[in-house]
């Protein structure tokens, strides 16, 4: 028996409106919550358009020839980053007309193994080994209506479809729980002395582009709470390792979850958002090396102490579910440019009162590579290198973090 699919009508609405272009072939993410019993759907987001294509026709109608892995890749890599604690891309969707049912199912195919591999890269946790695994894939056909719905495995690369039922339902995500708190953080991340100077150009990518039915709940104020230092008479198993510099973040970063209302377990509400936590702290400083990549010229070295202020996370309601989605913002960037962002990522308008800026201002000190007395050895550290030795270090340093808070919050509306 396969999986089954709640959805949320609107994602019904969303597709249809596709399907009257009998000849476009349309790609796009599925966007929710997996749960033991079902998976639910409250979200479906069209691939955009190149800037090109758009610039081509204003009516131009993608050929599933035309579908880029790439550039869908890319863009559910980018929309991770907007998903608070417990949504996950599900899978992908493609509208096209019947006579392209067998040519679909393998770019289906190959499209949901290659969405699911590319936000594993940047993923600095591991699912549990009694985690749903199987990722959607649909076929919606644009001249009969009719949907056919998949599941693969993603632990099975050699994974066989199996068939899954898809069910709308009206107010789907209407009552789920919503977790909220506020982490007070002040981590050191120091960057080893054993390092190469890389070349900005290979580590600068493509700058980031981020990128109604509407009920009132009560969202639960979390609180997380950090283990007490170990006594002094404790032995330390750590070793010593010569350092060329450190990156010091400080700041109070605002986190949220959000749990089905189908029975959930307490346990899965402290996953979700101890699961934010670490996507929210790596995505934002990620983003700020990314920009600091673009806006520094190659030739351009650290020989001081810099201070640069992490984005701010923004939250923004969508039209049809109660769940919010989040971005980040810079100081100088602009309420519009905001709304754009949104617009282009999740294929729909976001009112400038529907966003909320959530945060303060939080500070990323970064620190200089250390003159070594071996003329051989020195060097100085670009943003590139910085960039990744970050990479390198940070996934250790906030799961070792994240792995010894305690969650506390009222338990009503959970079971175990």
């Amino acid at each position: 028996m396969g999986r089954s699919y709640f959805v949320e009508e609107a994602v019904g609405q969303y597709l249809s409106e596709f399907s009257t272009k009998p000849k476009a072939c349309v790609t796009g993410l599925l966007i929710g919550q997996c749960s033991p019993q079902r998976d639910y759907v409250i979200l479906a987001i069209r691939t955009p358009l190149r800037e090109e294509q758009n610039e081509r026709n204003k009516n131009y109608h993608p050929k599933l020839a035309d579908i880029d892995e790439e550039w869908v890749t890319g863009h559910a890599s980018q929309l991770s980053r907007m998903l608070p604690g417990g949504l996950l891309v599900l899978g992908v969707f493609i509208v096209a007309a019947p006579e392209l049912a067998k040519d679909i199912q393998n770019a289906l195919r190959k499209l949901v193994f290659s969405v699911e591999k590319s936000i594993g890269k940047k993923r600095l946790w591991n699912f549990a080994e009694d985690e749903v695994s199987d990722r959607v894939a649909l076929h919606l056909c644009s001249a009969t209506k009719k949907i056919l719905c998949r599941t693969y495995d993603m632990q099975d690369p050699k994974s066989s479809a199996k068939p899954a039922d898809w069910k709308y339902q009206s107010g789907l995500s209407a009552f789920w729980l919503s977790l909220e708190c506020t982490i007070n953080v002040n981590i050191h991340i120091p960057l080893s002395a054993t390092s190469v100077n890389y070349e900005l150009e290979k580590y600068t990518r493509k700058k980031s582009s981020r990128g109604n039915i509407q009920h009132s709940t009560q969202p639960f104020d979390v609180k997380v709470l950090m283990q007490l230092s170990q006594s002094s008479g404790h032995r330390s198993t750590a070793t010593v390792q010569v350092c060329s510099g450190s990156i010091n973040l400080k700041g109070a970063m605002k986190c949220r979850a959000y749990i089905h209302n189908n029975k959930p377990k307490v346990k899965d509400a402290i996953q979700a958002l101890k699961r934010d936590i670490i996507n929210t702290l790596s995505d934002r400083c990620e983003i700020l090396f990314e920009d600091l990549l673009i806006n520094e010229a190659p030739e351009k070295k650290n020989s001081e102490r810099e201070y640069h202020a992490l984005p701010h996370r923004v939250f923004a309601s969508i039209a049809g579910s109660n769940v919010m989605l989040c971005d980040y913002k810079f100081g100088d960037e602009t309420a519009g440019e905001i709304q754009e962002r949104f617009f282009e990522m999740l294929d729909q308008v976001v009112h400038g009162e529907a966003i909320h800026i959530a945060e303060e201002i939080n500070i990323v000190a970064i620190s200089p590579l250390v003159d070594n007395t071996d003329d051989t050895q020195q060097m100085q550290l670009t943003k590139a290198t910085l960039l990744l030795k970050f990479q390198q270090n940070m996934g250790v340093v906030i799961a070792a973090a994240v792995a010894i808070f305690a969650v506390a919050f009222s338990f009503n509306y959970f079971s175990d």
